[in-house]
């Protein structure tokens, strides 16, 4: 079974790639909304990041605004709930995996915004990176996100740059032409991984 890792920077087109890939029957894990179920009520992280971070559990959900607050410019901080997370998420990951080799899938992605970051790349077979010019990123994350410009600036600081991604990736699709472009260049690529 191929494993392929799908990751970008935010407003950068995964969301509109992981469609196509479901669409053409691929199983695709989406790691964002792993961590998403993982801060909901009942939720595994939930004792972890109350514990670690005070406050930001409201009515026993993670209050995605004050969490940010804590994190955001503070690098301890930060790593403190990546400890915490990236255990889960990788757990996850690995039950989803090993499900599709049993259900025996030819291909699964692993829609993983962190990839290179979290040496997630390690794990898969072909990296794919969606990729558009900055001023359209600020831009689809502004449609999508109710974040303050400085936010957005500090959340695209974190993430490895763009151009290092392109450099390290084995394919790039580039979404900031049309949505028809990165529709037919998702299309040749998912045609490779026909048994």
């Amino acid at each position: 079974m191929r494993i392929i890792g799908l990751t970008g920077g935010m407003g950068m087109g995964k969301s509109t790639a992981a469609a196509a890939f479901r669409r053409a029957g691929i199983p695709v894990f989406d790691a964002d909304a792993t961590v998403h179920q993982l801060q909901a009520r009942g939720g595994r992280a939930i004792p972890a990041i109350e514990a670690a971070f005070p406050g930001t559990i409201r009515g026993g959900v993670v209050d995605r605004a004050a969490l940010r607050q804590a994190v955001l410019g503070n690098p301890g901080a930060l790593t403190r709930l990546e400890h915490i997370l990236h255990p889960m998420v990788e757990a996850e990951e690995r039950a989803f995996v090993a499900r599709a080799r049993r259900a025996g899938k030819p291909a699964v992605v692993l829609d993983i915004p962190l990839l290179f970051e979290t040496k997630g790349d390690r794990r898969v077979d072909t990296v794919v990176v969606v990729s558009a010019p900055l001023a359209i990123q600020i831009h689809r994350i502004g449609l999508r996100r109710r974040m303050s410009k400085a936010d957005v600036a500090a959340v695209i600081a974190r993430q490895m740059p763009d151009r290092e991604k392109r450099k390290r990736a084995d394919v790039v699709i580039q979404t900031g032409l049309s949505r028809a472009h990165t529709l037919r260049a998702l299309r040749r690529f998912i045609g490779t991984l026909r048994p």
